[in-house]
């Protein structure tokens, strides 16, 4: 043990994003409890590659009595990572047991399956299987996004088009954000960071006629780009009165691959 500089996490501030993760190239902060936590003193570098993408200045480096930085045991540690199954599941447990902020707790869970006998009320049944779902929220390796079809919609989006959770949300993992009220900036960041941590398979952009809404279109097209990564992409524009504007009118697909729009 010796005094050196490490990074501290002020968890009053954290708000559990996870941008500063995949900054760490060592892989020595997790999120725990919908909160960032240093892994372990002895893979961290105190170099401060996480603290200038830390939105709530949640991340400092101070001097301490700490474990030295050891190259092998990150290595082991990065190696360990890659191979743990990405689709593992925790054990059900009867109650959620929640740690730090219910909001931004990081939950999967299973939509019910209709079956033969289902009638109309099937379509009443919520097709989210995930939370959080506020953009700002969400971690960036949530066990959801991996190998996921992504739907990053507007969030008046949902209100406007009334078969939202049957024609956009099914089988889809989801953020949201409101272009015209937060950081656009923040959200191609944050963005580019989901796309660089995860396998997304698709990415589909529900967005609203009005003009600031198309900011989220073009955040997300920035941050595919950003993340040096081919993901099939598509936009849909929702009219307010809930109808889905005509393909040519919401704009020429920027990705290769495409898919049709929702029944």
């Amino acid at each position: 043990m010796a005094t050196r500089k490490i990074v501290k996490i002020d968890e009053e501030k954290c708000n559990g994003c996870g941008l500063c993760i995949p900054n760490c190239a060592e892989g020595a902060i997790q999120i725990v409890d919908g909160k960032a936590k240093l892994v372990s003193d002895k893979f961290c570098d105190g170099l401060g590659a996480c603290l200038g993408h830390c939105p709530e200045d949640a991340i400092t480096i101070i001097e301490r009595q700490a474990e030295g930085f050891d190259e092998k045991a990150v290595e082991v540690h990065l190696h360990k990572k890659h191979e743990t199954p990405p689709r593992l599941q925790p054990k059900p447990q009867p109650e959620p047991q929640f740690g730090g902020c219910p909001s931004s707790r990081a939950m999967q869970f299973e939509v019910p399956k209709p079956n033969a006998e289902s009638g109309p009320e099937e379509s009443t049944v919520s097709q989210l299987s995930q939370w959080p779902i506020q953009l700002k929220l969400v971690p960036v390796n949530a066990l959801y996004f991996e190998d996921a079809d992504l739907l990053i919609a507007a969030d008046c989006a949902p209100f406007a088009y009334a078969n939202f959770h049957q024609d956009f949300l099914r089988g889809k993992a989801l953020v949201v954000g409101c272009p015209k009220l937060d950081d656009i900036q923040l959200y191609k960041e944050k963005l580019t960071a989901i796309f660089k941590a995860n396998s997304i398979k698709s990415v589909t952009v529900p967005f609203m006629e009005v003009p600031c809404c198309f900011g989220l279109v073009k955040a997300t097209e920035d941050a595919i780009e950003a993340s040096g990564k081919d993901i099939p992409f598509k936009k849909v524009k929702i009219g307010i009165r809930g109808e889905i504007k005509p393909e040519a009118e919401a704009g020429a697909f920027n990705r290769p691959h495409t898919f049709a729009h929702p029944h």
